[in-house]
C-alpha cells in the first residue's frame, strides 16, 4: 500500500531532508489577487453603466418615434383624430383591431405602468374631436408624448418628447416635459 505524505521533502544545503508544508496560497498572495480584481471592477463598472444608459436612451428615442408614427397611422386609418391614449394604440385581448384598440404598438408600451428600457412614457391629448363612427371615445387634434428616465443618471440622462409634427426633442436634464410649447422649445434629436 502506497501512502503519500502531506509534506514535500527536499534536500537542504546540509544534505539533510527538510519537510515543507505545501498547503496553498499565502494570505498576501490572495490579497493581491483580490486587489487586482477590485481595480479591474472599478474600471469596468462605470463603463458598463454608461453603455446601458446609452442603450436605454436610444431605445427611448426609438419608442417615441414608434408612438408618433402609430398616432399618425391611427389618425388616418380611423378618422378619429389622434388616439385618446397609449392603450388605444395597443392590441385588443383576442379580438380584431378596432378604433378603441388599434393594435399598432406592442403591449409593453401600451399597458400600465407604460415603462420600457428604463424609461416611463406618457401620452396626453388636447382638444377632443367629434367621435367617429365605430369608436367609443373621441380622439384629439393634438397630442404630446414624453419619455422620462425612471432614475435620472442611472437609467438615462435625457428625457424625450414629440407632438403632432412628429419631431423628437430632448432635454439633457432628464426633467418631465409638461407641454407642447415646452417640448418645441427644446433641441431636436438628430
Amino acid at each position: 500500500m502506497l501512502v503519500r505524505e502531506k509534506y514535500n521533502s527536499t534536500l537542504g544545503p546540509d544534505g539533510q531532508k527538510h519537510l515543507s508544508d505545501a498547503r496553498g496560497f499565502s494570505l498576501i498572495e490572495l490579497l493581491i489577487v483580490i486587489a487586482i480584481i477590485l481595480i479591474i471592477a472599478a474600471i469596468a463598472i462605470p463603463n458598463l453603466i454608461r453603455a446601458r444608459m446609452a442603450a436605454n436612451e436610444a431605445a427611448a428615442g426609438t419608442s417615441i418615434r414608434t408612438i408618433t408614427s402609430a398616432a399618425v397611422i391611427y389618425s388616418t386609418t380611423y378618422a378619429n383624430g389622434y388616439p385618446a391614449g397609449l392603450p388605444t394604440l395597443g392590441p385588443p385581448a383576442g379580438a380584431q383591431a378596432t378604433c378603441d384598440q388599434a393594435d399598432l404598438i406592442d403591449p409593453i408600451l401600451t399597458s400600465a405602468p407604460f415603462q420600457k428600457s428604463g424609461y416611463t412614457y406618457s401620452y396626453t391629448g388636447s382638444v377632443p374631436v367629434i367621435v367617429a363612427g365605430g369608436c367609443t371615445s373621441p380622439g384629439y387634434t393634438a397630442y404630446l408624448v414624453t419619455a422620462v428616465p425612471m432614475v435620472v443618471g442611472f437609467t438615462g440622462t435625457r428625457s424625450y418628447c414629440s407632438d403632432e409634427p412628429g419631431v423628437i426633442h430632448f432635454d439633457t436634464s432628464g426633467a418631465v416635459i409638461g407641454s407642447s410649447a415646452a417640448c418645441v422649445a427644446l433641441p431636436t434629436l438628430q
